[in-house]
């Protein structure tokens, strides 16, 4: 059974080289193309897709239009996102398996078909095949979230509570935790405590932080339509906001 894709992006030549790529897998049918956000939402309501190849910088389509337009179908497609941004926070939001970075390389694309298919006989395999199945062909299950963060401070292990974090930021190769006094190491990286921790408490605004959104107490236009965010640590640290996370912050808070 073949796996119907629907191609949402603005840029026409982008659309012809996913094709393109898409061609040599055999189970994956093109059905549709989009443009933009109204094309979109009238091909999702009519064809039947299992797939969405979305495009997060989609002029006319924000991450309000797109949560809405994805939430109205009791039947969601799976959605992979593609972007030339390594800035893909909420993209793990809406029924969302995975993210490709322009220009999309043939061995991500197959990657994320591989989750697609994946997923697709998890859903429709009998519960009893699924508890027999072999485990290298399982869907690696979510991680858990963390109850507590462990960090290194001066030789010790402490654990830290999220409520304590203010916010998580990368210096070099290495990934650090702001509490209100201090900063931790961890060993975790930058994108797996994205996963891990409470996902509407933290906010990854810039590839190199995460931000705990109740620790924010001013939001300050920086340049070129970005922001930067003041916590509430004793240094009143200043978080750089992407452009893309800019617009997106804005529209969580309403303005």
């Amino acid at each position: 059974m073949k796996l119907r894709a629907l191609l949402v992006d603005d840029d026409c030549l982008a659309r012809k080289e996913l094709c393109l790529l898409l061609q040599p897998f055999e189970d994956i049918q093109v059905v549709g193309e989009a443009e933009n956000a109204s094309e979109a939402q009238e091909l999702i309501s009519k064809l039947n897709c299992s797939i969405i190849f979305l495009d997060i910088h989609m002029p006319g389509l924000n991450y309000n239009d797109l949560t809405k337009l994805l939430r109205k179908n009791s039947d969601l497609p799976t959605i992979i996102f593609t972007t030339a941004q390594e800035e893909y926070a909420f993209a793990f939001t809406l029924n969302t398996i995975d993210y490709l970075l322009k220009p999309i390389h043939p061995k991500r694309l197959a990657e994320a078909l591989m989750k697609v298919r994946q997923l697709k006989a998890n859903l429709t395999a009998p519960k009893d095949n699924l508890l027999t199945s072999n485990k290298s062909e399982a869907i690696t299950p979510p991680p858990k979230l963390l109850e507590v963060v462990p960090v290194e401070l001066s030789g010790k292990i402490i654990l830290l509570h999220q409520n304590e974090i203010v916010f998580i930021y990368t210096d070099k190769d290495k990934v650090y935790i702001k509490t209100q006094k201090d900063s931790y190491l961890t060993h975790f990286t930058l994108r797996e405590l994205e996963l891990r921790l409470n996902s509407t408490l933290f906010f990854r605004s810039h590839r190199c932080y995460l931000v705990n959104l109740q620790r924010m107490r001013e939001l300050i236009p920086y340049f070129n339509g970005t922001y930067t965010i003041v916590v509430d640590d004793l240094e009143r640290s200043e978080i750089l906001v992407s452009r893309t996370k800019s617009r997106i912050l804005k529209e969580m808070l309403g303005l």
